[in-house]
């Protein structure tokens, strides 16, 4: 079992109160550079002309990543668009990879076009990644091009005008499930979820953000007292996921259902039409 660390900080932000990127190169520990060199070489031979760029993005940029525990989670731009790409290569990459270095709990690979990401007319969340919280480690870095982003109520709504939707999902994919990895990847999933938008029902109040699990917990339970119990729990779900289907349930129909109607309040002041993006 994993001991949950009082680790993580809130993302600085500039005197305009714009979120700046801690995010480098020299900040990743160099026993994860073999797993990203490799995954980059993944990329660039299934991908080849139509790569643009790839980023690091979460706690192994930041420095904060822990070996054997901290996923290498990747975005990728390319230049034309998904939906015409081969991408039946990347469960046999992401497999292999998973099995070639525990120095990472897993690999993920994701794809996004570049066009797309330039595309900043509404708030959307992997320009948002990509701005703050990643680090390009091949091609041309599109950050540049990329608006600020402060912690402000356009980004605490991109954590709950979904919310609902992912915890029905979860129930959905819980109900009859005996896959007992995939119920711990789902564990994993929601709880960390419902822990950032634990966050986000205070990003108003506050002017903080961060991706990091237990900083976001705290602040929660500053304004939340009465519910740390619950949301530590959905914290220690996230960093030791369970393999019962019917505890992760029964969580979610308890504290799940709580979040979805103070996520329902929140909305109803910041985004009543319930826009997907501000």
């Amino acid at each position: 079992m994993t001991t949950i660390k009082e680790i993580g900080r809130f993302c600085p932000t500039d005197h305009n109160g714009n979120i700046l990127n801690d995010a480098s190169l020299q900040n990743i520990n160099p026993g994860f550079m073999k797993v990203i060199e490799e995954t980059i070489q993944h990329y660039k031979t299934h991908l080849k002309e139509d790569l643009h760029s790839i980023y690091i993005r979460g706690s192994i940029p930041r420095g904060l990543g822990i070996e054997g525990v901290s996923d290498l989670d990747t975005i990728t731009l390319t230049k034309r668009n998904i939906h015409d790409l081969d991408l039946g290569w990347v469960e046999k990459s992401e497999h292999y990879l998973n099995e070639e270095y525990r120095c990472v709990d897993g690999v993920e690979f994701s794809f996004y076009s570049v066009e797309e990401v330039l595309n900043t007319n509404h708030f959307s969340i992997i320009p948002f990644m990509i701005k703050t919280h990643s680090v390009c480690v091949y091609g041309e870095d599109v950050r540049v091009h990329l608006p600020e982003f402060k912690a402000d109520i356009t980004l605490g709504n991109a954590h709950l005008v979904n919310l609902k939707r992912q915890i029905d999902q979860a129930k959905e994919d819980l109900v009859g499930n005996d896959d007992e990895e995939d119920i711990v990847d789902c564990c994993r999933w929601i709880m960390k979820i419902i822990v950032r938008a634990g966050l986000a029902l205070v990003i108003d109040k506050e002017s903080k953000y961060t991706r990091d699990l237990y900083p976001a917990y705290t602040l929660f339970a500053k304004h939340y007292p009465g519910k740390e119990t619950e949301m530590k729990q959905a914290l220690h779900y996230a960093v030791n996921p369970v393999e019962s289907r019917d505890e992760i349930l029964a969580f979610l129909e308890g504290m799940g259902s709580w979040m979805i109607n103070e996520a329902d309040k929140w909305l109803d002041v910041h985004n009543p039409k319930k826009e997907w993006n501000l």
